[in-house]
């Protein structure tokens, strides 16, 4: 990522760390149940994912780790724990996840 920018996934533009997103309407409110309104799953190409099992899986993915996260980051901030640090760590960990599909440069 650029700038230590994270990604807003409700329409994954950057955003500088503490600004505010269009996961929760103000500070303190939990996030959604499910994944954002709007967000197109999209193919290499651009072209969006039509198979309603692929984004069904898809999904449910998004929200099982939005909660996982969530509850991480609550775990930490309890623990006494950095909130920018927290996120950063997490920012960092998504960064270095390795597609085993790529294929060969």
């Amino acid at each position: 990522m650029r700038d230590n920018a994270i990604f807003d996934s409700a329409d994954l533009r950057p955003f500088k760390p503490g600004a505010p997103t269009t996961m929760t309407d103000s500070p303190g409110n939990r996030p959604p149940s499910g994944p954002p309104s709007g967000l197109v799953w999209r193919m290499p190409d651009g072209t969006p994912v039509a198979c309603h099992e692929k984004i069904k899986v898809l999904n449910e993915n998004f929200v099982e780790l939005r909660q996982m996260l969530q509850d991480a980051l609550e775990d930490a901030v309890l623990l006494g724990c950095s909130e920018a640090q927290v996120r950063a760590v997490f920012a960092e960990m998504i960064e270095r996840l390795e597609n085993p599909y790529r294929e060969a440069e």
